[in-house]
């Protein structure tokens, strides 16, 4: 189709990309000689050679994309790399079709669930391969592409505001959005850089290390070890992961301000950041003592050792864990999910609906409090010292009643093919917030292996729904996008 022919040349560019990245994997599949190598070559060709195709044959498009291209783009982004990615798991591993492409979609969008076991005897190469991909999908591969391919003329202000989280996507950094995009980058790789080496200092490999920078700063939650972060058991490791975690979930237009402008008093004037924070720290010392209390430890220091990790790590939606909270009291893993859904910063790499969000609705719930006792009352919203636009309210409000109707429809979809509640609604949640593990038969100590098929492309959807913001996704599956 002539019409859509800028999002073609452009998503073929996109491919030729995502292909020199797993020149990573290949290399060192090759170095490492873990019979992967020629796989990684026959995935690497097709995914380079179907990219160019797509590329050569759209390459003299007269136009640039516009908003509607924007959409488009960014959906055939999140389903089609899935797609290549996922080729290494079927082709070297044997899975199926639907656990590869669930595998390849949790690691693009740093969900980080998994169909996967053994993790610890993969080839150094997969292993690689899905924390690679969660440290490409956590930042967007299309802010990625708008950092160092503006000279494409492949629209870049309209694929950034259909990628970038948040309700308040028209505020840039900088006056040019390619500066934006590559400022976003910078500070994501150097974190990434910092989070690798303080894991080799507290005494990972450096595989390990490598591996676990890539989803601690994503929020992705992969592993290379099925016990995830348990496998260590080192307080140091916990630690530094809680750091990051904490870092990568406030906004990374605070982090560019506060480096760009030399002062750390930045963070105190984001109204996100010390919700943020401030929400955790009260969660993990609530339901550390609730925990204590219960008997589930015996002591207050391992009770709030293992909370502060685990509630931190749910809430920000990285999903490792340090023990099977599937069997702490019921009323916590709802609590650690109910965080997941909101706690994280607008602009970080985490999932739900966020932070700024979740304040403009307490806010705007006040208001109308405020109204029905006085009628008469002028009682703007205000967040951060700006006045919140009507137009951003009803977004938020739309955006939430969506949010909430896409979890209990899909809870209840799941429910119907047969799941038991618990695990039905806490994988719905786990999806969409981009969490990973769940509660029940998806819980920390196993995997989502044991559904069927069906109900993991239920789970694909749910994944794919959250990370493009929910929106982005379903305004390509309106009839209306389609009109000419």
């Amino acid at each position: 189709m002539t019409r859509f022919a800028p999002v073609h040349r452009a998503l073929g560019m996109i491919l030729m990309l995502f292909g020199l990245a797993m020149l990573v994997p290949l290399t060192v599949s090759h170095v490492m000689d873990d019979g992967a190598q020629r796989v990684y070559d026959e995935v690497f060709l097709l995914t380079m050679l179907c990219g160019s195709f797509l590329w050569y044959r759209y390459r003299n498009t007269p136009r640039d994309l516009n908003v509607r291209d924007g959409f488009l783009l960014v959906v055939l982004v999140w389903t089609v790399l899935p797609a290549f990615s996922a080729l290494p798991f079927m082709i070297h591993l044997g899975m199926s079709h639907t656990d590869a492409y669930f595998e390849a979609v949790s690691a693009l969008t740093a969900t980080g669930a998994t169909v996967m076991s053994g993790l610890d005897s993969l080839p150094a190469s997969i292993n690689l391969w899905r924390h690679l991909m969660q440290w490409l999908g956590g930042m967007g591969l299309i802010v990625l592409v708008v950092a160092i391919l503006p000279m494409l003329g492949i629209g870049g202000r309209q694929m950034l505001q259909a990628e970038i989280p948040g309700p308040m996507k028209d505020n840039r950094m900088t006056p040019r959005v390619t500066e934006t995009a590559k400022g976003l980058w910078l500070i994501y790789v150097f974190m990434t850089i910092a989070c690798a080496v303080a894991y080799r200092w507290a005494g990972m490999s450096w595989f390990d290390a490598i591996c676990h920078s890539f989803s601690t700063v994503s929020l992705g939650g992969f592993s290379t070890h099925d016990a995830s972060l348990g496998y260590f058991n080192s307080p140091a490791i916990e630690w530094i992961c809680i750091a990051f975690m904490l870092f990568s979930g406030i906004n990374y237009a605070t982090h560019f301000l506060a480096l760009t402008g030399r002062s750390v008093f930045i963070y105190g004037r984001d109204p996100e950041a010390g919700w943020f924070v401030g929400v955790l720290l009260v969660s993990v010392f609530v339901l550390a003592n609730y925990l204590w209390k219960e008997g589930t430890f015996h002591d207050m220091d391992t009770a709030f050792r293992y909370a502060m990790f685990n509630v931190i790590s749910v809430a920000t939606t990285t999903g490792y864990s340090t023990m099977d909270y599937g069997q702490w009291p019921m009323f916590v893993g709802l609590w650690m999910l109910f965080l997941c859904s909101f706690s994280t910063s607008a602009g970080s790499t985490g999932g739900g609906i966020k932070m700024m969000r979740a304040l403009l609705l307490y806010k705007q719930v006040y208001r109308e409090l405020v109204r029905a006792m006085h009628p008469a009352a002028v009682y703007n919203v205000r967040l951060g010292g700006a006045t919140a636009p009507q137009s951003v309210l009803f977004a938020v409000l739309a955006f939430a009643f969506v949010y909430m109707v896409s979890i209990v429809s899909m809870t209840l979809l799941l429910a119907f093919t047969g799941l038991d509640t618990v695990t039905a609604f806490s994988a719905v949640v786990a999806s969409v917030n981009n969490t990973g593990p769940g509660l029940g038969a998806v819980g920390p100590a196993t995997t989502f292996a044991g559904l069927e098929d069906f109900q993991t492309w239920v789970c694909i959807f749910a994944m794919l729904l959250g990370r493009l913001e929910i929106f982005t996704l379903l305004v390509v599956l309106t009839p209306a996008f389609w009109r000419k």
